[in-house]
């Protein structure tokens, strides 16, 4: 067994692989063609973020089982390709938790204290010290937007500092929130009562652009924000309007919506926040730690490791390990139940207490653990900040305090096999159902509706009264945006009561034309959902 390593990675992880009979080769700042050349000699590849795993480079890797990426995100790996021929990626989810979360409450006393200013004052010789009076964190209110793993660690420390901490995440329990003696509150009563907001939520279609014109104005005079997630929740130029305006007291932000080079030589970034003095700008340095990188070294070399000897991997992003005859009959299956999880958070924005999965006729009952799993993860991607993959959704469901029920039964119906899945929120149940024919998953029950629709990249959820000149007005504002209709599902139950239409569309209706839906007179939601 053989393991090619292309960027530098923590020497523990390597004596990790060593130890377990494997060859390891460290070839560090090969070339994409160079890599490509020689990759279809190896079993495996272990790489950090500057090494583009792309369709090419995969379909080199002719005897690859394992893709690994020593940190937190999957971003540099062709997760699709990989999937098609049978390869597991990993990642190291959990590797940096603690380093993202002190480096949180480092920026934090950083901009409520002007530490890095005064620092660089006295570095060419200014010591007046009145130019810096800073505030204080205690007794101030401190807002955190997304409740997973780091923001919990975030609450812990800033309630150590006596501050109120209130939080917004729709998608945690009630339970987390009182574990953590941290106050509930809905995202308005954040943005208003908040003097700090720390983010710490995922990027994701709901989340770009969280925080634009429209928050800021909504905000405390004063407020300071940190934001060491993800860049483009906070648009940019709209937080460098907020300071100049006085709104923004001061900012900090360790990620930017678009990176800059980190090659010195080859650096022509520019961004306008970097005019500002008080707002705090820091490279990405949120797994930059000596553990971080020892913990994402020693991980990915354990799942590595465990996938070649024949294992499960724990961080597998994609599937588990079945043999490639078993991968075929379980994707389309594992793609639908993925997509429901996914087509529900979106519609509906909802925490579901309790989801139960009915799996009917002749589904294989050894598949029907994995089938619940993906499930979870389309539910879950849209939800948490952690990474949510086959093999820790049910842990983190669990930890989101949601009751998980699986049944199996052999009726089913008129349909050879059949995926339902039952969502209970605070206010309703609601259920999706689906199946696989010809290979391909359909949904065939959407809330009650009878449709049949295969889940696509981009689709148009609207519920709406029916009456004559629905399909007209919806088909006129998509076309208004160059975006075209594929197909349309309509579906209702009783006529000129409630209805509803699914269509796949070409491409991402933006939030302008999404808002424009909603106005129409008879149109009672739309959900732009993106699988």
């Amino acid at each position: 067994m053989k393991v090619l390593v292309t960027e530098r990675i923590a020497k523990e992880g390597i004596e990790i692989l060593l130890a377990e009979g494997i060859e390891v080769d460290e070839k560090i700042g090969l070339s994409h063609d160079e890599i490509c050349d020689i990759i279809g000699d190896y079993d495996a590849l272990i790489v950090r973020s500057a090494t583009k795993v792309n369709e090419q480079m995969i379909k080199c890797g002719k005897n690859l089982k394992v893709i690994a990426r020593a940190g937190v995100g999957i971003d540099n790996v062709d997760v699709e390709a990989a999937t098609k021929q049978g390869i597991i990626v990993v990642n190291a989810p959990e590797g940096n938790i603690m380093a993202a979360a002190e480096l949180t409450i480092g920026l934090i006393f950083s901009i409520f204290r002007n530490i890095p200013q005064a620092y660089m004052a006295c570095k060419h010789g200014d010591f007046r010290r009145n130019r810096f009076k800073g505030v204080e964190l205690y007794e101030k209110t401190a807002g955190i937007i997304g409740f997973g793993k780091i923001g919990a660690l975030v609450s812990e420390r800033l309630k150590a500092c006596g501050m109120r901490v209130i939080a917004y995440d729709p998608y945690v329990s009630e339970e987390k929130f009182k574990k953590f003696g941290v106050e509930r509150v809905d995202f308005e009563t954040l943005l208003r009562e908040s003097d700090l907001i720390t983010i710490h939520t995922p990027k994701t279609p709901e989340t770009y652009n969280l925080i634009s014109e429209k928050e800021f104005k909504k905000m405390k005079k004063g407020v300071r924000i940190v934001n060491c997630a993800r860049g483009g929740v906070i648009n940019e130029k709209d937080l460098y309007n907020a300071i100049k305006e006085g709104i923004v007291a001061a900012a900090a932000l360790d990620v930017l919506e678009k990176e800059p080079n980190f090659e010195v030589e080859k650096q022509d970034y520019y961004n306008p926040l970097l005019e500002l003095d008080n707002v705090v700008i820091t490279p990405h340095l949120g797994a930059s730690t000596q553990e971080a990188q020892i913990n994402v070294a020693v991980s990915v070399a354990k799942e590595v490791a465990a996938v070649l000897k024949g294992g499960i991997a724990k961080n597998a992003v994609n599937l588990p390990a079945f043999e490639k005859e078993k991968l075929d009959e379980i994707l389309p299956y594992l793609e639908l139940a993925e997509a429901m999880g996914k087509i529900f958070i979106q519609a509906e924005r909802a925490f579901a207490n309790k989801i139960e999965i009915i799996y009917s006729g002749q589904i294989d009952p050894k598949m029907t653990t994995w089938l619940t799993r993906a499930l979870l993860k389309g539910y879950l991607e849209f939800s948490v900040q952690d990474t949510v993959n086959y093999v820790n959704s049910q842990v983190l469901a669990q930890e989101q305090g949601i009751e998980v029920i699986e049944s199996k039964t052999h009726e089913g119906g008129k349909f050879k096999n059949m995926i339902t899945a039952r969502f209970t929120t605070d206010e309703k149940v609601l259920e999706l159902a689906g199946t696989v024919y010809n290979n391909e998953g359909r949904i065939i029950d959407f809330f009650g509706y009878k449709v049949d629709f295969k889940p696509e990249k981009y689709m148009l959820l609207i519920q709406n009264i029916d009456k004559p000149g629905m399909i007209g007005k919806i088909g006129t504002i998509v076309g208004e945006y160059g975006i075209n209709i594929a197909t349309m599902q309509v579906s209702r139950n009783k006529k000129g009561e409630k209805a509803v239409m699914v269509c796949e569309i070409d491409g991402a209706l933006p939030d302008e034309a999404v808002e424009k839906l909603k106005n129409v007179d008879g149109i009672l939601r739309v959900t732009m959902a993106r699988l």
